[in-house]
């Protein structure tokens, strides 16, 4: 089978390299890739130099190099209508249709789509007018959320803590007069714990991945901005059974429906990030059409099934026939990245203390690329978040000691890594 895989993140590097691991597997594309993909020890992963929003020049490439299946890691090609483009030039490509990826490209339909179907979500207001959203703010007072209703690259959301700060938020997003294209969510601010729930989905099933949770804020003890995320970890304690279970009735089923009777079948990795109550109800924050990054990163590492015959099960509407199997040990990833992140990252420094991806047996590291290049033999930064790493151990904490030993390895001026990725697993919620 040959795989082509869209995006250059860790989390394209990390279903790359799971893909390779596939029997079968001849060759695994990743267009446009990174350093990482770029270095596959196996030969078996090689780059595509094609941008993932090229999406004529990916059905050129997919036709030249008989692609068997096509999965697509980052958003913005599937809010685009990757999907779409693939079905009609007749290649199997998995991820949702453009109609359907709207639950993450817009998240005035999603909160939308959640009150209809009455799926538990925070209360919030859609707005397009600064006046009014200010208005609002006023009135519901703070800490509150803004969200950008487009995509965001995963920044679009700011939680303010102060009236001043939610305002701010605002007027940064809507301009003073309305413009027909600008708009924004203004949300309560829920209380509890946040987790990602990602399942596979073929139109009518959802098979759901390992519990994981991420950490968004760039800051050791959840402070400072919201980032793409800066770690992750699986499983996550906070999904507990009963809970697994709420959320799959509540939630995951209903959505499943809900965007099936209004024409939409979801096909494709749904990512729901949730925030867990103290008394354990769960609620939706977002809905992302992919698989999430950094998660993908150490899901992946603990997945033992074959990722692309999944999918193919998944576009033949046959995910009741499959089942997960998964490493018994814990996964954990920690993000390091560029000077100045989230901000305007500075890029072309020079990463030392690299290496390939590695696996030990018992003792496993592995190093998953994101913003990464290649130039006169040496590999450059080249985005905000710079590489994964990834550790695993039979608890929580062994993986988070393995990743820590292996990430402490790697340097580059300005070099930023929170240390302490996991810590609720270890010590519980503040």
């Amino acid at each position: 089978m040959r795989v082509l895989i869209v995006g250059s993140g860790g989390r394209e590097h990390a279903l790359a390299w799971r893909c390779a691991q596939s029997p079968g597997i001849e060759q695994v594309f990743v267009a446009p890739g990174n350093a990482g993909t770029a270095q596959d020890p196996r030969g078996v992963i090689r780059n595509l130099p094609i941008a993932a929003d090229a999406l004529e020049a990916l059905i050129a490439a997919a036709r030249e190099q008989r692609v068997d299946l096509t999965i697509v890691g980052p958003e913005a090609p599937l809010v685009a209508g990757i999907r779409d483009r693939f079905d009609a030039a007749g290649l199997r490509c998995f991820g949702p249709h453009a109609a359907a990826a709207q639950l993450e490209g817009s998240k005035s339909f999603a909160k939308a789509f959640l009150a209809r179907h009455r799926i538990p979500t925070a209360r919030y207001r859609s707005f397009s007018d600064r006046r009014d959203a200010i208005a609002y703010v006023r009135a519901e007072g703070a800490p509150i959320v803004v969200k950008a209703d487009g995509l965001a690259a995963g920044k679009g959301v700011v939680v303010a803590d102060t009236i001043d700060e939610a305002i701010a938020a605002v007027e940064a997003r809507l301009p003073e007069q309305p413009d027909g294209e600008h708009r924004i969510v203004v949300e309560e601010c829920l209380q509890g714990e946040e987790a990602s729930y990602i399942c596979i989905c073929d139109g009518t099933r959802a098979l759901p991945f390992a519990s994981s949770q991420d950490h968004k804020r760039l800051l050791d003890g959840d402070r400072g901005p919201n980032t793409g995320g800066m770690g992750a970890y699986s499983p996550a304690p906070v999904l507990s059974p009963a809970v697994d279970a709420q959320v799959m009735r509540d939630i995951v089923e209903p959505t499943l429906g809900g965007m099936r009777a209004e024409g939409h079948p979801y096909e494709g990795f749904l990512y729901v990030g949730l925030m867990i109550s103290p008394t354990g109800e769960p609620k939706v924050i977002e809905f992302n059409c992919r698989f999430g990054d950094p998660e993908a990163q150490p899901i992946m590492a603990r997945l033992q099934s074959d990722l692309p015959r999944l999918c193919l099960a998944a576009l033949d509407g046959q995910l009741a026939e499959q089942r997960l199997t998964w490493d018994p040990r814990a996964a954990l990833a920690v993000v390091l990245a560029a000077a100045n992140y989230p901000q305007q990252p500075r890029t072309g420094d020079p990463i030392e203390g690299l290496g390939t991806i590695e696996s030990d047996g018992e003792a496993a590291a592995l190093v998953f690329h994101a913003g990464t290049r290649r130039e006169s033999g040496q590999v450059l930064t080249s985005g905000g978040r710079v590489l994964s790493v990834v550790g695993l151990g039979a608890t929580v904490a062994d993986a988070q000691a393995r990743a820590y030993e292996r990430a402490r390895r790697i340097s580059w001026p300005g070099r930023q890594m929170r240390a302490d990725i996991g810590y609720r697993a270890l010590v519980g919620p503040d």
